[in-house]
């Protein structure tokens, strides 16, 4: 048998279809959505906390203090929990590159190589080969948990979960019968998401304009009606603006606009401002690590050439032209708290030429404990091959190197470039319904990339079984997450853990 043949993509398009149908009828659709949380011995706190062991000692408090902010910023921080969770449940057994944490904010705009904005996935710290559903179960349950937490009702945030998995099953129906090469260039572009914010405003004020029809057939509820259709459209009308403003906001966000909020000119230098304890600057930070202030730049070069070597000649001969002059500790996000993230400042062809790179700690993915290991070894390397193979386009300056513990990963890429992400707590429910769409068809676009979409179309099917089934397991989820944030919250207030809020 030819090489070739041991490949399942390279199969007749009528046994991969039979793939799928196989894989349904040893898991049922309706049998995909079971949760088993009740196990004996689960401790969501317990999983947490194990996270914490081998993070840095002072920055645990603000990680708590992030988490217990509400029920939605615990579950951003839990993805350890849910990775258990959906280990102990059933699998479908049809295999993909995972993001791992495909929560709604780790969806956002992010610039191509050509400098267009793209919406794609952009969060990649867990990203491991597993079961496609995974993946989908982590998004559709945070709209869940996300319009709960924005008090919407419980059709609103039902729908928005709804539109998102349904979305997914959609477009993967349409990779299915694409041809290959056009998967791969497949993207979501900053006019297809001007359109949709466009279909956005258009139908909740269809729905106004429906809801005053209605009205004026039943006067009797006149004085009821007018002030919540009002102010339904003056919000869909304020999300629209913010998300023309995010757009905009995006395009500015490049390492002149960092240099202006993160650096101060000191004897004609730029260097990084400190605030902590969210950024500190290296040279408040070497006795942390053993050394003294003047040893910090020397070791950081030597970082610097280790990173340079892993990416293509093109990128490295570019940062060539670029020299370090600062860095600094910067806290990230929610899940990441506690992690070993820095920022570097470096300089082109004079001080008003600025480049700002992010190194992350890349630590065992959350998936590991149940998932076999990644091919690759180093996890910086796993973080970055999983995000190339997902993202529609990825930054340039990718890559990877250990750090001067040499048992420590990390990834390197551009602080800021041209990135902007949804604000979720702001959105009414129409237009959750349409950002939980996009985020759909972008799941189903990184997974087609990185799996069989014809298998997974045909597993999926045409009608809603599957769309029903993961909104039931995100319903329960959701109820199962309330739990673990109020058990989270409880080990707060009585002293057993120690939280910094509102940083």
């Amino acid at each position: 048998m030819s090489p070739l043949q041991h490949d399942p993509e390279l199969e007749p398009l009528s046994v991969r279809r039979a793939r799928g149908k196989t894989a349904r009828e040893r898991l049922s659709l309706g049998d995909l959505g079971g949760l088993r949380t009740a196990r004996a011995g689960r401790d969501a706190l317990a999983i947490v906390l194990a996270q914490d062991t081998d993070r840095v000692p002072e920055l645990v408090p603000l990680r708590h203090g992030r988490m217990a902010a509400s029920s939605w910023t615990y579950y951003r921080g839990a993805a350890a929990v849910m990775a258990a969770d959906l280990a102990a449940g059933p699998n479908s057994g049809i295999e993909v590159q995972l993001c791992g944490d495909a929560h709604v904010l780790n969806f956002g705009l992010w610039a191509t190589p050509e400098r267009n904005l793209s919406f794609d996935l952009r969060d990649f710290d867990e990203t491991l080969p597993g079961p496609f559903e995974f993946d989908v179960k982590r998004m559709a349950a945070s709209f869940l948990i996300a319009g709960r937490n924005n008090g919407f009702a419980k059709a609103d945030a039902r729908a928005a979960a709804m539109a998102s998995v349904t979305a997914y099953r959609e477009a993967m129906a349409d990779f299915a019968g694409m041809p290959t090469m056009d998967i791969w260039y497949a993207h979501f572009d900053e006019d297809r998401f001007k359109t949709v914010i466009q279909d956005a405003l258009a139908a909740e004020t269809s729905a106004v304009v429906k809801k005053e029809k209605d009205k004026k057939a039943k006067a009797a509820k006149k004085d009821q009606k007018g002030p919540k259709q009002a102010k339904e459209a003056k919000e869909a009308k304020e999300a629209a603006r913010r998300a023309e403003k995010s757009l905009a906001k995006a395009h500015t966000r490049d390492s002149l606009q960092a240099l202006s909020k993160l650096a101060e000119l000191v004897d004609g230098q730029y260097r990084i401002v400190s605030q902590p304890p969210v950024i500190v600057p290296g040279r408040d930070l070497a006795a942390t690590f053993g050394m003294s202030p003047d040893d910090v730049l020397p070791a950081l070069h030597n970082q610097f050439r280790a990173y340079r070597a892993t990416l293509p000649d093109d990128r490295r001969k570019l940062l060539e032209r670029f020299q370090i002059v600062d860095a600094a500790r910067k806290v990230v996000g929610v899940g990441s708290v506690g992690t070993r993230a820095f920022i570097v400042l470096l300089e082109g062809r004079d001080a008003h030429d600025p480049l700002f790179l992010q190194i992350k700690e890349a630590t065992a993915s959350v998936l590991e404990a149940s998932l076999p290991r990644s091919r690759y070894r180093q996890h910086g390397e796993r973080v970055v091959q999983g995000q190339r193979m997902m993202q529609a386009a990825s930054d340039i300056f990718l890559g990877w190197t250990k750090g001067l513990d040499t048992s420590r990963h990390f990834y390197w890429r551009q602080l800021r470039d041209m990135k902007g992400s949804a604000l979720v707590e702001l959105m009414a429910p129409a237009t959750l319904r349409y950002y939980a769409q996009m985020c759909g068809w972008t799941l189903a676009r990184a997974h087609a990339r990185a799996g069989d979409p014809v298998v997974m179309a045909e597993y999926l099917g045409r009608d809603d079984a599957f769309d029903q089934s993961i909104l039931d397991f995100s319903e329960r989820y959701a109820d199962q997450n309330e739990q673990d944030y109020e058990q989270f919250v409880k080990a707060i207030r009585s002293g057993r853990l120690e939280a910094t809020e509102g940083v």
